[in-house]
Order: C-alpha cells, then sequence, then structure tokens
C-alpha cells in the first residue's frame, strides 16, 4: 500500500472509531472511493463499537464499580490503541479480538 492511499484514507480510518455514528459515517464515505486503509479500519473500530454496546448492556446489568472500572479502562485502552494506529498510518490489529472482527466484517464492509 502506497503512502498516498494511507494519507488520502487517514481521516476516514480516524473517524470511524468515534462512536457508531462516525463508524457508520466513516463507512458511507469510504463506499465510492474504496480505500484498503480506510476499510481495514472502518471494520476494527465497527467491531469495537458494537462490542462496546454488547458488552456494556450486559455490564450494566450489574452495577457494581469492580466490574464496570474495569470494563471502561479495557474499551478506552482499546480505542486510543486504534485511533493511534489509524492516526500515524498502521495498520495493525486489536489485541485479541481484531482478527475476528477483520472476518465477519469482510462480506458487510468492502
Amino acid at each position: 500500500m502506497t503512502q498516498d492511499t494511507i494519507d488520502k484514507g487517514r481521516t476516514y480510518a480516524v473517524v470511524s472509531y468515534l462512536t457508531i455514528i462516525g463508524s457508520i459515517i466513516a463507512i458511507i464515505m469510504n463506499s465510492d472511493v474504496k480505500n484498503p486503509f480506510t476499510t481495514f479500519h472502518n471494520r476494527q473500530g465497527l467491531g469495537l463499537c458494537l462490542s462496546y454496546l454488547i458488552f456494556g448492556y450486559v455490564q450494566g446489568l450489574y452495577d457494581n464499580w469492580l466490574i464496570t472500572l474495569p470494563f471502561m479502562i479495557c474499551f478506552a485502552l482499546l480505542l486510543i490503541f486504534g485511533v493511534a494506529t489509524a492516526a500515524t498510518g498502521k495498520m495493525v490489529l486489536i489485541p485479541i479480538i481484531g482478527p475476528f472482527f477483520q472476518k465477519i466484517f469482510a462480506n458487510i464492509i468492502k
């Protein structure tokens, strides 16, 4: 992948990590151009946002700070990792769950 491709897709790659709305906006904006760098980060960002919503709902059922605090710290670190790799122009999978996101969203986000 060329540096020009990364530079053109960097903005949408970072936006894809900013909430579910940011992921949807980045997917729509990338649908015309089909930048592979942005597509990679769209899958990661959408997966991270959806898993946050799902696990957040389950965690919210317990209403306990001993469960909530590690959950929030974990997802904050994953979010910071994703934004940092997108901003620096790298295609690094999110630890543990990144390959899963690439596989399940491969047919949806092209």
